[in-house]
């Protein structure tokens, strides 16, 4: 296609391109087309002109003189229509230097201006190579730097994805442009379970990346696993040394062994009975770790222990002041352990309560303080030995009771008699002052007849 004046000569369209093979063509390198004045036939005007013509250029002095000629003819030729034909030819020999001058200078300044235009356009596009997640292409761009190479591509990157060179690095033509995508990886790393991220592909290369020691370890995954976009879970134990002391002997061993069970087993050690080691089976065994086997014997004992009841006190406004009467016998609990009598290693241990059971709860015992005032006197009693009365009966001791635990208190009353006085609960659990009070009462109702072998003593 030809192309007339103010028409774009960059016409070539620029090709698609696959992963692989650059096949982008740029405009620049396309041929342009503009339009050529076509060469007139030669006409009448003189030997000079064509002479001009044949050379591919016009001379100023050979137009002037054509002008000069032309006027000349038209004052000497005579009139008539062969005169005018004459002039009319060579006025047109005459204009045709003036006229192809017009024409072929604005498609001189259109050639000026597409050759400079060129030379910016060939300065800005720059033919790079793109790797995205290991697939390069190679295309051409107008970016000036890497991020703005990856803006016009499509390609998003995050803070956990790797730029090579540096998003702000200025490009190039020639440069090479790599970017590898971040991955998840949630990583147990000799029992501690933490997520890690890595732009390799397999995992043996994120192993790599992360410095992790992959030689003698155990892997949950093969080292040839691809790890894709989503990522992957992988579990680690890497080579430890460890060592296991069992029956005087110590053995140590190279193991990616998950718990210390499994190191005593590799060791060649065997568990029985009660046998334990001095960390637990199942924790994970640690490098340089000494796992001890420790050989148990023993036996269990089960033991009954009491357990003291509680007293409860309550205020009785009826009873006399340091009466106390209890209403409601206490009675202990018990409890059943059973202990471990165990010998390690052939020392004998401290016994060890192993289990704990409540056979019976204790039971409170309930108890009356009397807060009464006591009276001041008994007519008919008052002014008698009632100390030596209560010496000869027991003691003087208010708490007394005899053998055959009938009688109780000072004076040793029977319950019967207490209560027909009175008196509330057991004698002997009365004050001294309630106990004296009451005898004299029953001084006055009997005389000394309730005391046969003591009564004297009230009159001694």
């Amino acid at each position: 296609m030809v192309y007339g004046r103010g028409a774009s000569v960059h016409h070539a369209e620029t090709l698609t391109y696959g992963p692989y093979e650059d096949t982008y063509r740029p405009a620049y390198e396309a041929q342009a087309y503009y339009v050529t004045e076509p060469v007139l036939p030669r006409q009448g005007g003189g030997a000079g002109w064509d002479a001009d013509r044949d050379a591919g250029g016009v001379r100023a002095g050979s137009a002037l003189e054509e002008e000069a000629h032309t006027t000349e003819c038209d004052t000497e030729e005579p009139a008539g229509a062969g005169g005018r034909a004459a002039r009319r030819r060579r006025g047109r020999g005459a204009a045709r230097p003036e006229s192809t001058a017009r024409r072929l200078l604005p498609q001189a300044l259109v050639v000026a201006f597409l050759a400079g235009g060129t030379t910016a356009f060939i300065a800005k596009d720059k033919a790079v190579e793109l790797t995205v997640d290991g697939k390069p292409r190679t295309l051409h761009t107008f970016a000036d730097d890497v991020r703005e190479l990856l803006e016009d591509q499509g390609v998003r990157v995050g803070s956990h994805d790797m730029v090579a060179p540096a998003p702000d690095a200025v490009l190039a033509s020639g440069d090479a442009i790599a970017v590898r995508y971040g991955r998840p990886v949630r990583l147990t790393l000799d029992g501690e379970q933490r997520e890690v991220w890595t732009t390799a592909h397999t995992v043996a290369g994120a192993l790599a990346e992360l410095g992790v020691r992959a030689e003698g370890a155990y892997l949950s995954t093969s080292r040839a696993q691809p790890i894709g976009r989503t990522g992957l879970a992988l579990d680690v134990r890497t080579e430890r040394a460890v060592t296991v002391m069992a029956d005087g002997q110590a053995r140590t061993i190279r193991t990616n062994a998950a718990t210390a069970g499994q190191v005593v087993e590799e060791a060649g050690v065997t568990l029985s009975g009660q046998d334990t080691t001095s960390v637990p089976l199942d924790s994970f065994p640690r490098d340089g770790q000494t796992i001890t086997v420790l050989r148990v014997s023993g036996v269990r004992e089960i033991r009954e222990e009491q357990i003291p009841f509680a007293t409860e006190r309550t205020e009785d406004p009826t009873l006399f002041q340091g009466t106390e009467v209890v209403t409601q016998p206490g009675r202990p609990g018990l409890r059943r352990d059973v202990y471990l009598l165990r010998t390690v290693n052939g020392v004998q241990e401290k016994p060890r309560r192993e289990t704990s059971e409540i056979v019976r709860k204790p039971r409170p015992q309930i108890v009356k303080v009397g807060t009464k005032k006591p009276p001041a006197s008994v007519d008919g009693a008052d002014g008698l030995n009632w100390q030596g009365l209560a010496a000869c009966e027991s003691g003087g001791r208010p708490d007394a009771v005899d053998a055959s635990g009938t009688y109780g208190g000072l004076y040793q009353f029977d319950n019967h008699t207490w209560h027909s006085l009175g008196g509330n609960g057991r004698p002997q659990d009365a004050s001294a002052e309630e106990q004296t009070f009451r005898a004299k009462k029953l001084y006055t109702r009997r005389g000394t007849t309730p005391w046969p072998h003591c009564g004297a003593k009230l009159h001694g």
